[in-house]
């Protein structure tokens, strides 16, 4: 997430050098903890909250767990994630259903936050789940905040409590009361209230969210704050503790380019789990909130659960079963390809997922670069072609690329682009399918992979290019005996995927004939003069 980039990137280039040395001595473990503060302090982490995890994180490492490991670099790193996670709440909470229906929520929060918003991203995450949530208006200051609640809710697909028209007019608290009773004769299972906002904490502000609170007793009551907050989240938290005493977080703006430190202050501070996070300007971007998931994507190191869990609610299995097949049966067309694209597209934005691979930190200036308007591009193509183009892209002759390139708004370049990466991705789907390992452009053929299981990768005759016939006879010789001429055993560990030395290019990796005896090689070396 954007709001961690700054933080994200500060602690991974302070882990970075770690890794070069074997052992940790205490100076080296006082420099990082003392770039951890400066990193903490310039993400507007309150000071508080900085000294008691510097001090955690200082007193970890220079025990025994790091002297005894095997790794201390990575050690450190284990360590300052899980102090990380235990400032963003340890473990994940839930909401707390009331045991009989309907189930109170009510926001609060300062105006700006994000409440209305988040109201309706709410409640279509609940309704996902088979609830029936129900929106009440009880945001009666704000000018047009009724309107907006209504078309929320209209968008979100759920229902809406607006008897009063707002804009100064009526009372929150008695729309608040009268909300429970509509819930009940309309069996909403869920009331989530959406309260008035200031632009600062005042009396009036307080008295009124208390107010509403005490008359609709509710089961949770969520704090919503900014993300993008800085120093002024913790003192806004506290207060709204003191006079609503709020039961959770809800982070709004998380993909926002500020520094995010409220997300490590408030939790510390108010002693209050984050339930969630609101995590773009769509309805869909809204996330239960993991603290171990957060604080692995703070250290760049991924968050691959809830990649899958967003790509286990887009896809369907029966129709990833299908496309499997079709993959094996060499049957996949592009209007199968048009239709996984559409379901990724329903994960959302390809950024976003890209970000939560590990290492994602590394290629920021790639991600920031990426143009989430491909896939639409690519999209257009497709739908331009006609029905038997797309299952038998082999129909596809000059003219008829000319006239999908004008139908689409692109070149014939792009056109032909695309029916080329999609025979590339094709065949390499095919391969795996069929339990093989594909071969990836730039990258040597895998040893015993994708050639029917035989172990062999078929190579093209080498010679020695010697000037010296001595010599030459020789390394000819060599590679005879299946000595590869920068002096690596076939199969041996010259390169990091078994492909045989660099200077050797790749080898055999079985069915090789065996190695040379140490008498040969001995006699080998004094042919070449290297004895």
């Amino acid at each position: 997430m954007a709001t961690f980039g700054t933080l994200s990137s500060r602690l991974t280039e302070t882990f970075k050098n770690l890794r070069t040395k074997g052992k940790l001595s205490p100076a080296d473990i006082d420099g990082t903890v003392r770039e951890i503060r400066r990193a903490l302090l310039e993400a507007d982490v309150s000071l508080n909250v900085v000294k008691a995890f510097t001090g955690a994180v200082r007193e970890r490492a220079l025990g025994d767990e790091v002297n005894r490991a095997l790794n201390p670099a990575q050690q450190v790193v284990q360590i300052v994630n899980e102090e990380l996670v235990a400032i963003l709440g340890g473990n994940q909470r839930r909401l707390q259903f009331a045991k009989k229906p309907p189930t109170v929520i009510m926001l609060a929060g300062l105006q700006g936050a994000g409440k209305t918003t988040l109201a309706g991203k709410l409640a279509k995450y609940l309704a996902k789940d088979k609830h029936t949530p129900l929106l009440v208006a009880c945001d009666l200051q704000r000018p047009n905040a009724v309107t907006q609640l209504e078309v929320v809710a209209k968008n979100a697909g759920v229902a809406v409590f607006s008897p009063e028209p707002g804009n100064g007019v009526g009372d929150p608290v008695k729309v608040a009361k009268a909300s429970i009773k509509y819930a009940i004769d309309k069996q909403h299972d869920i009331v989530i209230i959406d309260t008035a906002g200031r632009l600062g904490v005042d009396a009036e502000l307080m008295k009124q969210a208390s107010d509403i609170r005490k008359a609709t007793n509710p089961d949770e009551v969520l704090f919503v704050i900014d993300a993008m907050t800085g120093q002024d989240a913790v003192a806004t938290a506290l207060a709204f503790q003191e006079g609503v005493d709020f039961t959770g977080v809800v982070l709004s703006k998380l993909d926002g380019d500020a520094r995010g430190g409220a997300a490590l202050s408030v939790v510390s501070e108010t002693h209050r789990p984050i339930l969630f996070a609101s995590t773009g300007e769509n309805l869909d971007d809204f996330e239960p909130f993991y603290p171990d998931r957060m604080a692995s994507r703070i250290l760049d190191l991924g968050d691959i659960l809830t990649l899958i869990e967003q790509a286990q609610e887009a896809f369907d299995e029966d129709e990833a079963a299908k496309v499997a097949q079709k993959f094996a049966t060499d049957t996949f067309t592009l209007e199968d390809f048009l239709s996984q694209m559409q379901q990724l597209r329903n994960m959302g934005s390809i950024k976003k997922m890209m970000s939560m691979l590990p290492g994602a930190g590394a290629m920021k200036a790639q991600l920031d670069n990426f143009d989430e308007r491909e896939i639409v591009r690519t999209e257009a193509i497709i739908q331009s072609m006609t029905i038997a183009e797309r299952r038998t892209p082999k129909l596809l002759n000059g003219s008829r690329r000319l006239r999908i390139a004008k139908g689409s708004g692109m070149s014939v370049t792009e056109v032909n682009a695309l029916v080329n990466r999609f025979e590339q991705a094709a065949k390499m789907m095919k391969t795996v399918a069929k339990g093989g390992v594909p071969q990836i452009p730039g990258m040597g053929p895998i040893p015993g992979a994708g050639y029917g299981g035989k172990g062999k990768v078929p190579l093209k005759k080498k010679g020695s290019k010697s000037g010296n016939p001595a010599k030459r006879a020789a390394e000819n010789a060599a590679l005879a005996s299946g000595v590869p001429l920068g002096g690596a055993a076939a199969g041996g560990s010259g390169s990091g995927f078994g492909l045989g030395s660099a200077a050797g290019g790749a080898t055999v990796a079985t069915g090789a004939k065996a190695p040379p005896t140490a008498e040969e090689l001995s006699a080998l070396q004094k042919m070449l003069g290297r004895g």
